[in-house]
């Protein structure tokens, strides 16, 4: 299967957002993204990937370059939002889609990928595990504002 793969603009918003909201079962408002990408769309460390066939958007990652002074840590990338549409998987699309935000990643002289992937995820875990990443020892935490 042929995909097509590039940096999101903001005409691709709609199609991130429905894919989106399909896969993680989030109700994220168009407007809301919209206002977003808009507000992030020159920063060079804030990239929206897309997989597209036939146009129609049916793949995307959000890959954030992340620049530290720490020598251990480096630039890395972080991924999020790692998804293929449904009827589009068993394609080799996912580790495609992988390879692209790893060339991202080296572009921007990252040492390293990461993400996090939520726990009913399983068959997205699979992905991650055969393309080579390994679950860390850690948690993921978060504190409401």
């Amino acid at each position: 299967m042929n995909v097509e793969f590039r940096v999101a603009t903001i005409d691709d918003v709609k199609g991130i957002i429905d894919l989106c909201n399909e896969c993680f079962f989030e109700e994220t408002s168009l407007e809301y993204a919209q206002d977003v990408f808009k507000k992030y769309e020159h920063d060079k460390n804030q990239i929206y990937l897309i997989g597209l066939v036939d146009g129609k958007i049916i793949a995307h990652a959000k890959v954030t370059v992340i620049q530290t002074i720490y020598e251990k840590m480096n630039t890395y990338s972080i991924l999020n939002h790692v998804c293929v549409k449904p009827e589009y998987r068993r394609h080799h699309i996912g580790m495609k889609l992988l390879d692209e935000c790893k060339k991202i990643s080296k572009e921007n002289n990252c040492v390293k990928m990461e993400l996090w992937s939520n726990n009913f995820r399983e068959p997205a875990h699979a992905l991650y595990k055969k393309y080579g990443f390994v679950v860390n020892d850690a948690k993921f935490f978060s504190f409401d504002l």
